[in-house]
């Protein structure tokens, strides 16, 4: 029988893209064995680093392929120290029993600002007239320059983001209408549209906020672009494959849209140190942004003290109700026991079994939990701290099991 847990100091964590130094002191408080990267790693590069890892930060540059997860011997917690989980392959952290945290709320109002900053921006025209000005040009004039009061914005995503953008928007006084694939309840007088077209045809202002995912792409292209109203502005502060940047270019040129502000983009640079390359360089009416919507010291304080704290509870109890891709299951804390935690495929029969091998080594339960999603079957069972070790393997042994971990 052990008596103590894995050692705290032999487990390592890689925290890469230059993830907030709270962070860092978090998981070194704890005993944890840290190192830091500012840049993010292409697959190859992560391939090296990830070996003997056991929890691994990331923000939104990095990818986390299936590769990369086979790769990772022993690789416990992914902590995605941003909102958006696209860049990591979760059918392979499934495979592979690693969970997944992200920040879903840390960095809303960071976000929700500099959209607000930019819709004025647009509407005023500050930026054109701002390097105008750099070059010798004065420009007085109220062309194409519009109060935002009055305004109907229509938001795209009423989640986190977009549902708080609506509350300022309104405060505001703007008219609020937004679209969502899934069922959401209005703040205050915001109206849904039963279609994206709807919005697209009504809306002085249209901001995007959803996530990645493949069915995303594109979402707005030339369709989209032609029934929106002439004059409109564009926002993207969610994903870059979300817009069709070669339609966008399209429209400015043809003054169909008068402006577009983009923080995201196809394809990014992975540190500081690479060009930025794309077609949408020098097309004034449009505000670059280097994706730094939740970019600001209080946001990646927020992060950088949130994400840690969850995987930390995941390492030290197996508590997984926040994280993206395990079933959601809080835990009381154990004591004067042994938590056995296994993870497998969500297939019938295998609580019988995992019931049927601690019967066999008459080890006493004192506590036992189960939650499923649609991929994953989570087990927690407390158990005497005297038992038979041998029970371990044999519950490895169980065909649907992916992974076996026991904190003492």
């Amino acid at each position: 029988m052990k008596k103590l847990s894995y050692p705290k100091n032999k487990i390592k964590v890689l925290l890469l893209e230059k993830i907030d130094k709270v962070a860092l002191n978090i998981f070194k408080k704890e005993g944890y064995n840290v190192e830091c990267y500012d840049g993010s790693l292409n697959e190859r590069e992560l391939i090296k680093r990830i070996k003997n890892i056991s929890i691994l930060g990331i923000r939104s540059k990095t990818k986390i392929s299936d590769k990369v997860i086979k790769s990772a011997n022993k690789l416990l917690a992914v902590g995605a120290f941003c909102i958006g989980t696209n860049q990591i392959n979760i059918n392979a952290c499934n495979n592979s029993g690693v969970v997944i945290f992200n920040a879903p709320y840390s960095n809303t109002r960071s976000v929700v600002e500099i959209v607000i900053a930019q819709i004025i921006n647009l509407l005023r025209k500050i930026i054109i007239k701002s390097n105008k000005m750099h070059s010798g040009e004065w420009r007085k004039d109220s062309i194409d320059s519009f109060e935002i009061r009055g305004k109907t914005i229509g938001i795209v995503g009423y989640g986190n983001i977009g549902s708080q953008l609506s509350i300022i928007c309104e405060a505001l006084g703007m008219k609020v209408l937004y679209y969502d694939i899934v069922e959401k309840l209005s703040i205050g007088n915001a109206k849904k549209c039963k279609s994206l077209n709807e919005l697209l045809k009504t809306s002085d202002i249209v901001s995007l906020h959803v996530d990645g995912r493949k069915s995303n792409s594109n979402l707005i292209g030339v369709k989209e672009f032609k029934l929106m109203k002439k004059k409109s502005i564009l926002i993207n502060y969610s994903r870059g494959n979300i817009v069709d940047i070669k339609s966008l270019i399209q429209n400015i040129k043809k003054q169909k849209i008068l402006g577009a502000a983009l923080d995201v983009f196809p394809e990014e640079p992975s540190n500081n140190n690479d060009n930025f390359i794309s077609k949408i360089r020098g097309v004034e009416e449009i505000i670059l942004s280097p994706h730094i919507g939740g970019s600001t010291k209080e946001a990646q304080k927020n992060i950088g003290n949130y994400v840690p704290y969850k995987v930390i509870d995941f390492i030290n109890t197996g508590n997984t109700s926040n994280s993206v891709n395990f079933p959601k299951l809080a835990l009381p804390e154990q004591t004067k026991s042994h938590r056995l935690i296994h993870i497998h495929k969500n297939e019938p029969g295998v609580m019988l079994e995992i019931n049927k091998v601690i019967s066999k080594y008459n080890i006493n339960i004192k506590g036992q939990y189960l939650k499923t999603n649609d991929n994953i079957g989570y087990v927690i069972t407390d158990i005497d701290s005297i038992y038979n070790k041998k029970v371990v393997n044999s519950l490895k042994s169980i065909s649907a099991t992916i992974k076996l971990r026991v904190l003492y």
